[in-house]
Parts: structure tokens; C-alpha cells; sequence
């Protein structure tokens, strides 16, 4: 179609062959087939050249059309790759919302104003479902295990390492670190929901030698630092899970084992072309590494 364009703005076949670099018969063989689809004739004979009929006109107009179309497409795919506009959707867990979300998201709308963000907390049964099925192009997740998924690229991020909480005034919170094994008899405060959280916690104790006794659950850390603080037990909680604020309680390392949570970045391969998306990688490191 491009090429009936060129002959009827040249003209001529052979002027339309100079134009274009082409020999007069490889531009006639590419009409004749081009009017061989269309079922009719697109081209007459005019003095010494030709024109296009009724058919070559309605064509080229549509030929105008899917040239601009083409050209607004490739406009916009080097604004999507230059990460001038886009979307990013975004899966994360609350804990590490204010400390590595926040200062990421900051920076990625300041370098790329015009990618929209959508941001939601991930599922937590299979936080890389999203990601797998297409539905999300990053995701935060903890410990995200040995099964191969499709087409997502996992990118290690941090190790958070749980400390322990106690009650401020604690005979153990005269320490300033503090074994696994003197927690074994006190009462425990559950911070996390059943998943890969608390099984970090659990396994933790375990290798110490001992089963946590849990006398209340809590599913998320502000509740569970608040009844510590009111006595009730002792707990384990990531450090990115902690505020800055924590009156009533004492925060002490643990070690004999130490736990911790290896947090991921689970990123969709066909994602990690997009400079937006590059930058909120590194933004996100760079967050973390600010953190330690």
C-alpha cells in the first residue's frame, strides 16, 4: 500500500521505482499482486504515467489512516520504553509499605510523572499468582520457594531479621542480645497470620529447641507490640514490621539461631524491559540499603 501511494504521488511506476530505490518491475510485480487481492483495478493509464480509479483512492486514504496509526504507535511504544507514560501494577505486603514502598514510589513518580501506579496489597495464600498470571508486573513477597513460575524473574531484595519484644520492664530486657532458648518459657504474642511469616518464627524456635506458647494472636505488629507492652507475653517481629514508636516494650537481637525473612522482588520478565520499571528496582534497593 505504500508503494501504490508512491506511484500515485509520483505519478509513474518508474518515478515511483527511483523514489524508493526499487527497480520499474519489482514496483509493477507489487501493484499488480496488490490488485490482484483487492479484486479490481487500482491504477490507470493516464498520458505517460498513470492514476490511481476509484478503488486506488479509497485505498490510499485508508493507507493515510494506518500510516498515522503506525506512526502515533511507534510514538508510543518509545514513550512506553523511555518510561514517559505506562502503568506499573504493583502487589506488596503492609510491612514493607512505609519503610521500602513509600521512598520507592516517591522516586519512580518524580523520574516517570507519567506512569500510573496501581498499588494493592498482594494475596498472601500465593503472593506470585498475580505476577505469574500476568495480572501484576512486581510483587513483594517473603521466602517464595523452590516452584519454577513462569515468566517471573525473582530478584533477591533484603534480609529482615525478627527481633524480640518484650515487655519494658523484663528482668531478660537487661540484655542486650539475647539466645532463642531464653525465650522458651515465656508466654508468647503471635504477630503474623499463617503463612510464610510465622513459619519463620516457628521454625526458629523449633531449632532452638522448643514450641512457642502462644497465649493471643495477632495478625497484624501494632497490636501485638501493644500487648506485649501491657505484659502479656513476649513475641518475635520482623524489623521492617516495628515503628519508630514503641513505648512500653524492649526491642533486643536474638541469635542461637537468628531468624530472619528473605523478602523478594518477583518481577514479570516481560516488564523488566521498561525503564520505569528498572527504576523502581532500583529505587527499591537503594530503600533497603538506606534501611540497614
Amino acid at each position: 500500500m505504500q508503494i501504490l501511494r508512491a506511484v500515485v504521488r509520483n505519478g509513474s511506476m518508474t518515478a515511483a521505482a527511483e523514489q524508493l530505490g526499487y527497480t520499474p518491475s519489482a514496483i509493477s510485480q507489487q501493484v499488480a499482486a496488490l490488485e490482484k487481492e483487492a479484486g479490481i483495478a487500482l491504477l490507470e493509464r493516464f498520458g505517460r504515467g498513470v492514476r490511481p480509479t476509484a478503488a486506488g483512492r479509497l485505498l490510499i486514504g485508508y493507507t493515510e489512516i494506518i500510516s498515522q496509526n503506525v506512526a502515533e504507535a511507534e510514538t508510543a511504544l518509545a514513550d512506553l520504553r523511555a518510561g514517559r507514560t505506562g502503568r506499573l501494577a504493583i502487589r506488596y505486603f503492609t510491612s514493607v509499605g512505609p519503610t521500602l514502598m513509600a521512598p520507592a514510589l516517591t522516586r519512580l513518580r518524580r523520574e516517570h510523572p507519567g506512569v500510573q501506579i496501581d498499588l494493592k496489597l498482594g494475596d498472601q495464600q500465593d503472593p506470585l499468582a498475580e505476577v505469574e498470571q500476568g495480572n501484576a508486573d512486581l510483587a513483594i513477597v517473603v521466602r517464595p520457594g523452590d516452584r519454577i513460575r513462569q515468566g517471573v524473574r525473582l530478584i533477591h531484595l533484603l534480609d529482615d531479621p525478627y527481633l524480640a519484644v518484650l515487655p519494658a520492664h523484663h528482668p531478660l530486657a537487661a540484655r542486650r542480645v539475647l539466645s532463642l532458648t531464653d525465650l522458651a518459657g515465656e508466654p508468647w504474642i503471635s504477630s503474623e497470620p499463617p503463612g510464610p511469616c510465622l513459619d519463620i518464627a516457628v521454625d526458629a524456635c523449633a531449632a532452638a529447641g522448643f514450641s512457642p506458647s502462644y497465649v493471643a494472636a495477632s495478625e497484624d505488629y501494632a497490636t501485638a507490640v501493644g500487648l506485649v507492652a501491657a505484659g502479656l507475653g513476649v513475641g518475635l517481629i520482623p524489623r521492617l514490621g516495628l515503628g519508630s514508636h514503641l513505648p512500653g516494650v524492649a526491642v533486643r537481637k536474638v541469635h542461637r539461631p537468628e531468624p530472619a525473612r528473605d523478602i523478594y522482588m518477583a518481577v514479570r520478565e516481560g516488564a523488566l524491559t521498561q525503564s520505569a520499571m528498572r527504576t523502581l528496582l532500583d529505587a527499591l534497593h537503594d530503600a533497603a540499603k538506606a534501611g540497614d
